[in-house]
């Protein structure tokens, strides 16, 4: 089993930045890819950004140029900082990652983007 936790989220302003933090623990051997979900109110979860062990990256093409994933793979660590948040970006953020092909997920923070 891996544990995820989040922490970081909040409440901002439009324009304004916030950075998450996910840490990755148990069975963490054979992690691949680490990751961003979010969700936000009557809508799908959908992907926001990945990192694999590489270094290697995907984002949404909603963030791109916006928001920045980084991973510290000896700490197990995966980093989402978000610049120039705008409302729609509001949503639920989970952390995920993926491991022996079980998809693990945190318990999710809250961001929220006021205008």
């Amino acid at each position: 089993q891996v544990q995820l936790k989040e922490s970081g989220g909040g409440l901002v302003q439009a324009g304004g930045s916030l950075s998450l933090s996910c840490v990755a623990s148990g069975s963490t051997f054979g992690i691949a890819a680490m990751g961003w979900h979010r969700q936000a109110p009557g809508k799908q979860r959908e992907l926001v950004a990945i990192i694999f062990v590489g270094g290697s990256t995907n984002y949404a093409d909603s963030v791109k140029g916006r928001f920045t994933i980084s991973r510290d793979n000896a700490k197990n660590l995966v980093s989402l900082q978000m610049n120039s948040l705008k409302p729609e970006d509001t949503a639920v953020y989970y952390c995920t990652t993926v491991r022996l092909g079980v998809r693990f997920w945190g318990q999710g923070t809250q961001v929220t983007v006021s205008s």
